[in-house]
């Protein structure tokens, strides 16, 4: 519009003046201007006014306005007339806000083509009503957008947090429960769910079924330390008693008395030891959990240890299939306990043949330990009993030879505890066979958890 009015007015060497003004605009901007129809029959198609020039005339958006050096307005297209404002060079644009609506100001100087001076101005104001519209129509919906996005990510945040709270409150109460009754059964229900919080219930029960555990152990230890111990206490009492009574003037009663109390003692404290050693074999992952142990080295040991002591058997070590530096995630003492647990059980049991062998190999990433002796032999149904507590396959006989029924116990949870299995292989009157499985470890999982413990140990330090 501005171009337009300018190519057009700026003809005029004079003034601008309605005089001159009128005239350089075509005779449909005339017409415009006296309320007649823009566009005739008798219109040139030469005409210096274009239909874009008429068509913005005619928009009521725009306010055009032409002034002359006096700031007198000489046309206009009718509407608001903006006010005229100084302003420096030859052209200038504004963006204002009315109303919380914006609009366009442009001014325009019209110098004459011929003289060069300035002869008048231009003023066009858009009120831009369709962007107005346009961004008022685009607020409304921003908002509605807004509102409801606001309403959809509190929907969702309720839901997350609710379905995070939740398990929590789950996990609270049964904390609660098993704090309030250290023997509640209750544990966390499973969530269903495959992130950190199903995780955390695992192992929170995992956690619950350990203590359990040790709360039952610590049960079980006392209540079978109060049922053996009661005959050997009773014994004592009963020598003691015999004693105050009349046997303390009799020497030989004296003398018997004293000899069996010492003996009952000395299976107390037997009993005793052997009942720790049960219960610190069910704590294993707490006490050694990165221990390890060369098995060539323990079994070389250990085998020529017991074949001094015990020098009418012959005790035979063959591992020929075991490399030297096969290792094995166990504590070397518990490693050493339980070969003698078994062969000292070998020899314990052995009839006419004071024979045992003891072999070793590797094979599929597994450490096989066998300890073969050819005694007594236990029956099938017995076989399945041997590794209870205090089971006894010859309660007579093992009493003689100072037995408690612990010692394959605590093998066989030394040996569980440390991920390994065991098993015996025995026929009656020709021996038994005991197997024991350990997982090998590689070079890697060794060195690993040599660096876990050293650091517990400079941690515990």
């Amino acid at each position: 519009m501005v171009v337009k009015l300018n190519e057009n007015l700026k003809q005029i060497p004079t003034e601008l003046e309605i005089a001159n003004v009128v005239p350089a605009l075509s005779p449909s901007a005339r017409k415009i201007m006296q309320g007649d129809p823009a566009i005739s029959e008798n219109v040139h198609s030469s005409s210096a006014f274009s239909d874009d020039l008429l068509s913005s005339l005619t928009n009521p958006d725009l306010n055009v306005v032409v002034y002359n050096l006096e700031k007198e307005v000489v046309f206009d297209n009718g509407g608001e007339i903006p006010k005229f404002k100084s302003f420096q060079g030859n052209y200038l644009m504004e963006k204002k806000n009315q109303k919380r609506q914006q609009y366009l100001l442009t001014y325009q100087k019209v110098r004459s083509v011929r003289t060069g001076q300035v002869t008048g101005y231009i003023v066009v104001a858009n009120k831009m009503s369709y962007y107005n519209g346009l961004m008022k129509e685009l607020l409304t919906w921003m908002t509605r957008i807004s509102v409801i996005a606001i309403v959809f990510f509190a929907v969702v945040a309720f839901v997350i947090v609710r379905g995070i709270v939740k398990p929590l409150k789950e996990m609270s109460r049964v904390a609660l429960e098993v704090n309030d009754d250290p023997n509640s059964t209750a544990r966390i229900k499973d969530f269903h769910r495959h992130d950190e919080l199903q995780e955390l219930a695992v192992s929170f029960n995992q956690m619950l079924d350990r203590m359990q555990r040790y709360i039952d152990q610590q049960k079980e230890f006392v209540g079978d330390v109060s049922h053996e111990l009661r005959t050997p206490v009773a014994v004592i009492e009963g020598h003691l008693n015999m004693l105050e009574r009349w046997g303390k003037d009799d020497p030989e009663i004296l003398n018997e008395s004293i000899t069996a109390s010492l003996q009952e003692a000395d299976r107390m404290q037997h009993l005793i030891q052997e009942m720790l050693d049960l219960t610190r074999a069910e704590q294993i992952n707490v006490q050694y959990p990165n221990a390890v142990t060369k098995v060539a080295d323990v079994l070389k040991r250990v085998v020529g240890d017991l074949a001094m002591v015990h020098q009418d058997f012959v005790i035979r070590l063959d591992m020929d299939d075991l490399p030297e530096d096969t290792e094995i995630q166990i504590y070397q003492g518990h490693l050493e306990q339980l070969l003698v647990v078994l062969i000292d059980n070998g020899i314990k049991y052995s009839t006419d043949r004071k024979e045992l062998n003891i072999s070793a190999g590797l094979g599929q990433a597994e450490v096989q330990i066998i300890v073969q002796d050819f005694g007594e032999g236990i029956s099938k149904e017995e076989q399945k009993k041997i590794f209870n507590r205090f089971y006894r396959v010859d309660k007579a006989r093992t009493r003689e030879k100072g037995g408690n029924g612990l010692g394959l116990s605590i093998a066989q949870k030394l040996v569980t505890s440390y991920h390994g299995k065991i098993s015996v292989d025995s026929v009656v009157d020709q021996g038994s066979q005991f197997v024991i499985v350990f997982p090998a470890l590689t070079k890697s999982q060794a060195a690993r958890l040599r660096k876990r413990e050293a650091t517990g140990n400079a941690q515990s330090k």
